[in-house]
């Protein structure tokens, strides 16, 4: 027993000695990393909005890696602060999920900003003084481009060549109305496009003509492809100038995600999307320039190609692209009168509006890509075409078997009756824009009459309560990229020069338009796995807003973005 005590002293003196040896060591949080990661930011103080049932409300966020550690109260999350967490303090303001904006033309929106800018133009003479002053820097022989403009901010007189010919006598002219689906083109671009008394309709689109039969340079829908083939290519150079312009663009009004269908209209050539892809978003990926997410859709007649890319490298590319699906029209829009109607318009009694494919093809390509796992999108406005996109679902639906698909309709402006039950009836995302019912309220009623216009017309309520999912957009650059006025927008629904709301049974909750911006928008593009919720495990994406009331965002639905935060680092300003 003796030797064995000897031999156990010996052994705690050698230990003891050794440790005494031994450098004493400071406290290092990061050798205690296996109980508490330790935060690169912890965001406190602040009024964090999660749109994560489980927590609704926060006062404070850890971040790391670019993704969500935790979320509570400061006292939760005070033990993850180490040598190196930056701790910001908010004093009390709101901070929200990152905006997702489910419907841009992100390229375009970003090339329309380089051009001749006729938002908001309000009469003839200002329509003719941007042109001439745009002509007046140009180079003569090259295209006048631009757009936006909305003859209903005028009294609805149609423009014409005419207005523009003798101020642009040596340059082609092409001018895109606001939604896309109408352009002017002048005398000079349709001589260079060949179009003339004797040309065709083509399908699926109108060449407007004067009694006699001569274009008066207004193309609607499929007919403006007869043109934009004879307009030159943008060069690779602009593309990717028009990414950061547009990516800088969002993220200064709290956008930190979107769904891009493309430069893709009808009329347009479905290369322009691949292009893109390839010249455009895996350049700036591969060289570290993108700024923010972006889910891609590609137009439905590539299914194929899409699906040989996704088989080879899956959805997710990176972090900051994600491939979506495929996109096709199946009708026009209201403001040109070729939106897809049960009922003639109001102010052309022989008019139903444009189907710009035929049912049959559009059947066979989506229940192609279905087969493969695609998820589709496709554009209805009118409420026969939602109607009709909504029937071929539920064809595609019962051929090819039960799956999570998330198909989706964009737009879904005006519904019939029993439309709204049917989107939820059968799981279908209303990808919506509340700020393009601003645009429509004085239009709608006047082409669809004040009965059909106020029982049909952006039914967000309606859809919700039938359990439909909706995605809020902009559908920029039809209407600006703008979370904060979409979410006012479907709060008040208020138009310009109105004091009453248009059809206030169908106003929102700023949850429920919140929402629509966040968490229901990343499920339908099947991003919520990582976006769309403050939620542990997810990409830090956040917006910090001017307001330190809640309160006051629910009564007024207005605020501003004070800064914007992509993977927990600051992306604006």
């Amino acid at each position: 027993m003796n030797n064995f005590l000897t031999v156990v002293s010996a052994s705690v003196a050698v230990v003891l000695a050794i440790i005494a040896s031994l450098p004493l060591l400071k406290p290092n949080h990061q050798l205690l990393s296996w109980r508490s990661p330790m935060a690169d930011l912890v965001v406190k103080n602040a009024k964090i909005y999660t749109s994560d049932e489980s927590l609704p409300f926060a006062d404070s966020m850890a971040v790391r890696s670019g993704r969500v550690l935790r979320v509570g109260n400061y006292s939760s999350i005070k033990d993850m602060v180490g040598d190196g967490t930056k701790e910001l303090d908010l004093m009390g303001k709101i901070v929200v999920p990152g905006f997702i904006d489910s419907h841009v033309h992100l390229i375009s929106g970003g090339l329309q900003m380089a051009r001749v800018e006729l938002r908001g133009v309000s009469q003839k003479d200002e329509f003719v003084r941007r042109i001439k002053e745009a002509v007046r820097n140009a180079n003569k022989g090259s295209w006048i481009l631009g757009g936006g403009w909305n003859n209903d901010l005028w009294g609805g007189e149609l423009p014409m060549a005419s207005w523009v010919d003798d101020i642009t006598p040596y340059n082609p002219v092409w001018l895109s109305r606001m939604d896309g689906h109408m352009g002017l083109a002048n005398s000079v671009a349709l001589k260079l496009a060949g179009i003339t008394t004797s040309s065709e309709d083509p399908n699926g689109g109108t060449i407007v003509r004067f009694t006699s039969g001569e274009p008066t340079g207004l193309l609607i829908d499929s007919a403006m492809k007869l043109l934009l083939l004879s307009i030159p290519e943008v060069s690779v150079e602009e593309r990717r100038e028009a990414l950061s312009r547009a990516s800088n663009h969002a993220l200064m009004r709290g956008v930190t995600t979107v769904v891009d269908v493309g430069r893709y209209f009808p009329g347009t050539s479905v290369k322009l999307s691949w292009d893109d892809f390839s010249d455009v978003y895996k350049w700036a990926d591969s060289s570290g320039k993108m700024m923010i997410r972006v889910c891609l859709f590609f137009p439905l007649e590539t299914w194929l190609q899409l699906h040989n890319l996704i088989t080879k490298v899956g959805h997710t590319m990176s972090q900051w692209i994600y491939l979506g699906g495929v996109k096709a029209f199946a009708d026009g829009s209201l403001g040109s009168n070729s939106a897809l109607f049960y009922e003639p318009y109001a102010d052309e009694p022989h008019n139903y509006g444009l189907q710009v494919i035929d049912n049959e093809s559009l059947l066979n390509l989506t229940l192609a890509s279905d087969r493969v796992g695609l998820q589709v999108a496709i554009h209805a406005i009118g409420d026969r075409a939602n109607d009709l996109i909504l029937d071929m679902y539920e064809s595609v639906f019962s051929t090819n078997g039960v799956r999570d698909r998330r198909f989706r309709i964009e737009h879904a402006q005006h519904l019939a009756p029993e439309t709204p039950a049917r989107f939820g009836k059968l799981g279908i995302v209303a990808s919506v824009q509340p700020e393009h019912l601003l645009d429509d309220a004085e239009s709608a009623t006047k082409k669809l009459g004040i009965d059909r216009a106020q029982k049909g017309s952006y039914l967000f309520r309606s859809l919700l309560a039938s359990n439909g999912q909706l995605a809020f957009g902009s559908d920029w650059p039809v209407a600006d990229i703008n979370p904060l006025g979409g979410i006012k927008t479907a709060m008040k629904r208020i138009p310009p020069g109105w004091d009453i709301a248009w059809i206030p049974s169908e106003t929102l909750s700023l949850n429920d338009a919140l929402k629509a911006y966040t968490l229901s928008a990343a499920r339908a593009c099947f991003l919520d796995s990582d976006l769309g919720s403050l939620s542990p495990g997810k990409l830090a994406d956040f917006v910090i807003l001017s307001r330190d009331s809640w309160d006051d965002v629910v009564v007024e639905g207005s605020a501003s973005i004070e800064a914007t935060y992509v993977g927990g680092v600051q992306a604006y300003p």
